[in-house]
């Protein structure tokens, strides 16, 4: 397994033990990877990478569309081995999680320990700073104003 965040391991490990998944692939929301295991080519991750997250976009953009929930999940049942992909939030932001696996496994049993995981990155995810706020020039305003006119040219 690679992960590109060190915390992400753990989580991610016993997942891949628990389910008896072959492939598992998580990445931001626009396609960035953070960590993968059971793929042996770079281009197949970036082209699974940003397949997931397109459908992912386009699934929940429809679900906003219709005025139906956010996307949870969604399954492809193949004649060997079953896709797994799901959306979910961390304190890092959204994520996506691809999983593949076959009959060593169900998907029950991949739902069950993915929603594990999932609780497990939130908890393990170092939280990020939060800049402190500075209160704004006195002369903010006055400024803002003047730049705003100088650029509209009155």
């Amino acid at each position: 397994m690679r992960s590109i965040e060190p915390w992400v391991a753990d989580p991610l490990d016993r997942f891949l033990v628990e389910s008896s998944a072959r492939v598992a692939l998580l990445m931001t929301a626009s396609g960035q990877v953070v960590a993968q295991h059971g793929f042996t080519r770079s281009i197949d991750v970036m082209t699974a990478a940003a397949l997931g997250a397109g459908i992912v976009a386009s699934t929940e953009e429809i679900a906003r569309q219709i005025g139906a929930g956010r996307f949870g999940s969604l399954v492809h049942q193949g004649t060997r081995q079953q896709v797994f992909l799901a959306g979910f939030d961390t304190p890092r932001g959204r994520w996506i999680g691809l999983v593949v696996f076959d009959g060593d496994s169900t998907m029950g049993l991949v739902q069950l320990f993915f929603d594990h995981m999932v609780a497990e990155l939130a908890a393990a995810a170092p939280r990020a700073a939060i800049p402190e706020a500075r209160p704004l020039p006195e002369n903010f305003e006055r400024e803002l104003n003047a730049s705003l006119r100088a650029l509209f040219g009155r």
